[in-house]
């Protein structure tokens, strides 16, 4: 056995090392959203904290409903653009929004964005969006 295939010794514990999870995001198939024009890939997501990271494709014109923040977003634009009433995180941008922040955000020209959630947003109207979901 090489060493290469070896589990590594952690650094701050006499325990092998918890092994890397690769995702094939590529090849993942896209999940829709109740919200038209959205659609996710769910790259991550920890049942007990509600930590989680989706890579979403907005078309032009798609819009996530008024909904509070529960926890730290971290959003990431790789195409595109994300706007609401505070500003516009283009292409390359990245915005991130404190827990209770309240908005409504839309993709004019559509967009592709990665983003992680701390927790679970709450949609005003209720809705149940990828944190509750089957799919994700």
């Amino acid at each position: 056995m090489s060493q290469a295939t070896l589990p590594r010794q952690r650094l701050l514990a006499r325990e092998p090392s918890p092994p890397s999870h690769y995702v094939d995001v590529v090849n993942a198939p896209w999940q829709r959203s109740e919200f038209p024009g959205i659609q996710h890939k769910l790259l991550y997501k920890d049942p007990v904290s509600g930590m989680s990271t989706l890579l979403f494709r907005l078309e032009p014109g798609a819009v996530v409903p008024l909904h509070e923040h529960t926890g730290v977003e971290l959003t990431y634009v790789l195409e595109g653009s994300l706007e609401d009433e505070e500003g516009v995180c283009s292409a390359g941008n990245f915005v991130w929004r404190p827990a209770g922040n309240t908005h409504e955000a839309r993709a004019p020209n559509g967009a592709l964005i990665l983003g992680v959630f701390m927790r679970p947003n709450h949609f005003a109207a209720g809705q149940r969006f990828f944190s509750e979901t089957s799919a994700g």
